[in-house]
């Protein structure tokens, strides 16, 4: 679990990212490592930083999706340029950890938040799988808009949350001259240390 002062420190720094000109304050770059060790990033969208550790919704089939059920240590990195000395790079937060899924209940509640249109997304979508062109995928989109006409859409079972429990947490402020602040957590057990690093 996070402890409670480094957990309030990253929603700070959230709540700040969104405060300012980030158009978009939740983008998250999320690291896999294939099965046969090649990493992979993508960018996915944060949705909560808990102390269980931070959230984000996917496929569970897509090729992130299996990459975690085969491996699930994975690595977030997220970039606010807007915060602090903008000129200097602005804030860079680093998270190493394990990936889980969320509850049912919790993935049903968030899915429930959704617009219309991704909803019937998250069903058509084969993602990661070859799509022949982009009318077979309009063609699934419209099947499902069909099947579900006048109905609440539900969660597909393929479809749902993670979260990212923290071993190692980084957060690089960006200064004048590079003469940056680097402060990294470490988790051993249930303790956290906290200690600088040289920028």
């Amino acid at each position: 679990m996070l402890n409670p002062e480094l957990l309030q420190y990253l929603r700070d720094l959230l709540d700040q990212a969104r405060a300012c000109a980030d158009p978009e304050a939740t983008a998250m770059t999320l690291a896999t490592v294939s099965g046969d060790g090649r990493p992979h990033a993508r960018i996915v969208l944060l949705k909560g930083i808990e102390a269980d550790g931070l959230r984000f919704y996917t496929n569970y089939r897509s090729a992130k999706g299996e990459e975690i059920r085969a491996h699930a240590e994975v690595a977030l990195c997220l970039h606010w340029k807007h915060l602090g000395e903008v000129k200097a790079g602005g804030v860079q937060v680093r998270v190493e950890g394990r990936a889980s899924r969320l509850h049912d209940d919790e993935s049903d509640a968030y899915f429930s938040t959704r617009p219309r249109g991704s909803q019937i997304g998250a069903w058509a979508s084969l993602q990661s799988q070859t799509l022949p062109d982009r009318a077979a995928f309009d063609a699934r989109v419209a099947d499902y808009e069909q099947q579900f006409a006048g109905k609440d859409v539900p969660r597909p079972p393929h479809w749902g949350g993670y979260r990212v429990l923290p071993d190692v947490v980084e957060v690089w402020h960006g200064r004048e001259f590079r003469l940056h602040e680097r402060r990294r957590w470490e988790r051993f057990a249930d303790v956290w240390r906290e200690r600088l690093l040289y920028p």
